[in-house]
């Protein structure tokens, strides 16, 4: 298990933090520069595209572990790739994997396929600004063909119809998730690296068996992602942009689907809830944002700094303090998930599931006082002279 984990996650890791230098060095040159404005953080112009970078050392890993396996059906793979799997002690894994990574292969493709053209709409879009509605219309365009697939979840609701409409909101709302999260300095890059290594730990530790695909799936993403932070901690020498967001809440909608947490034998329904833990953090932060905008009258989708992170700075902490108390939660909250997915029952599922509500409902009490307060302040500056 070790030799796999280091190869599906060090590859990623290692190509990350030359293809983003090499972003860091290229963007400028196009043009693809994130200016600074109102609502942004950052005082120059910093450099995008280091979501091209995450999605190549995602891409080139996964294309060369389908060759690998399709090299090993063959009658006679070549003897270079024979003495690489022997050297890393996985030639019997990929013989054991190898016709399970060609059955799936074909919702991989389709994935990819996704990815490739969300990961091209964010780059048009960090260059040249599209439209919401256009970026909204093609993710769901993009959502429904995977769910047309056969990429779902697993809800045990009586209705095909349903349980279609709920995967296809899973996957829009995780892309404009992870996108609204891309606020601060390494804040959706280091909560995407969380919760894929608490998706790939789930799936490895697995009562039935490992599921080795997809947890290869996942720790190519969190080395990536790892990579990827190696640039973009504070303070950010470049940005991952539309192009890198999307692409990780794609990768955590779909690819978590692909992931096993129910059988039939172990009869623990509960355990498809444990994406809901894991993920608990970036949907606290969409859900709270799209209701504040909306009480102001305002379009959900106008850009503002009204997300988790700027209001934990308003309570008083600084940027990067704001960033690593959303790493604290997102990891407690994905530990609260793996422990539902282990639960043997309701009961404990049930304290799981209470343990995250808990922790969010902790933090939106605090917001909510620290807001009553500045709002109190901010009257009482305003108010007229009583002399």
């Amino acid at each position: 298990m070790i030799p796999y984990i280091l190869v599906s996650a060090g590859s990623s890791f290692l190509l990350a933090i030359l293809l983003t230098g090499g972003m860091r060095w290229f963007a400028p040159k196009v043009g693809l520069l994130d200016q600074p404005a109102s609502r942004k953080l950052h005082q120059h112009p910093k450099p995008l595209g280091g979501g091209i970078a995450i999605y190549l050392a995602v891409l080139l890993p996964i294309l060369a572990g389908l060759g690998v396996a399709f090299s090993l059906e063959g009658d006679s793979p070549h003897p270079i790739i024979k003495q690489v799997l022997e050297f890393l002690h996985l030639k019997s894994l990929f013989q054991e994997l190898g016709s399970g990574i060609l059955y799936r292969s074909a919702l991989l493709w389709k994935i990819l396929a996704a990815g490739s053209l969300l990961v091209l709409i964010g780059l048009i879009d960090d260059r040249f600004h599209l439209p919401w509605w256009f970026r909204l219309l093609a993710q769901f365009l993009i959502a429904g063909w995977l769910v047309s697939s056969g990429i779902g979840l697993t809800l045990f609701l009586p209705f095909a119809w349903l349980t279609g409409l709920v995967s296809l909101l899973w996957i829009v709302v995780l892309i404009n998730a992870f996108n609204f999260m891309d606020n601060m300095d390494g804040l959706s890059a280091g909560l995407g690296l969380i919760s894929a290594s608490m998706f790939s730990a789930l799936m490895l530790s697995h009562p039935d068996e490992p599921r080795w695909l997809v947890a290869g799936l996942l720790l190519s993403l969190s080395g990536s992602l790892a990579g990827f932070l190696f640039h973009n901690w504070s303070p950010a020498r470049i940005f991952m942009g539309d192009a890198g967001s999307t692409f990780i809440g794609l990768c955590m909608g779909t690819i978590t689907m692909l992931g096993t947490y129910y059988s039939s034998e172990s009869g623990k329904q509960h355990a498809v809830l444990a994406p809901l833990c894991i993920l608990a953090v970036p949907l606290y932060d969409f859900m709270s944002v799209i209701c504040i905008r909306l009480w102001e009258g305002r379009s959900p989708f106008q850009p503002d700094k009204k997300h988790f992170s700027h209001r934990l700075v308003a309570l008083g902490l600084n940027q990067w303090q704001a960033v690593l108390t959303i790493y604290l939660t997102t990891l407690i909250t994905g530990l609260t998930g793996i422990l539902l997915f282990h639960a043997d029952s309701w009961f404990t599922a049930l304290v799981a599931l209470l343990l995250t509500m808990g922790v969010l409902l902790l933090i939106a009490i605090l917001e909510l006082a620290a807001a009553m307060k500045v709002r109190q302040l901010t009257q009482s500056e305003i108010a007229p002279s009583d002399k």
